[in-house]
């Protein structure tokens, strides 16, 4: 599986049992970098990527998107080989030998925090960076990382 996760500075992920922020450039980035495959999440994620009459944003109903978010408890458990979860409230480290790519998505701010990533990316080669302006933050940066 290949995960996604939001970090502040300090790899932080979540405060008091909600997450730091959120972006609507990042959410349609998520989507196009998943290119149609299975984007598995819990419900509390799936929130923000459903209005809220609980449809789909329209550009994402047009291009297909609709049933690509997978919402369960046991997205980690669940996700196959080359599918992406999108992680906002879990630690990772117990699933990281099912973790084939990581793609951190840094706000480049400083939140409070009481959940961090933990995993250890030290073994594992950066494979491409971006950086690109978000709705609510000036310079999201979007790092790739593949195992040696």
């Amino acid at each position: 599986m290949k995960i996604i996760v939001c970090v502040d500075n300090q790899n932080g992920m979540m405060f008091n049992h909600r997450r730091q922020s959120q972006d609507r450039v990042l959410r349609k980035r998520i989507l196009e970098l998943t290119g149609g495959k299975k984007l598995w999440m819990n419900a509390y994620s799936q929130k923000q990527f459903l209005q809220v009459n609980g449809n789909m944003p329209k550009e994402q109903e047009q291009s297909g998107q609709l049933g690509q978010i997978q919402a369960d408890e046991a997205f980690l458990e669940k996700a196959g080989p080359g599918e992406y979860c999108f992680v906002e409230d879990k630690d990772v480290v117990p699933y990281e030998s099912r973790i084939e790519e990581v793609i951190l998505c840094h706000w480049n701010r400083d939140y409070p925090a009481d959940m961090y990533f933990k995993m250890d990316l030290g073994s594992w080669k950066l494979a491409e960076t971006q950086e690109y302006a978000g709705s609510s933050h000036e310079k999201i940066t979007e790092e790739r990382y593949v195992r040696r």
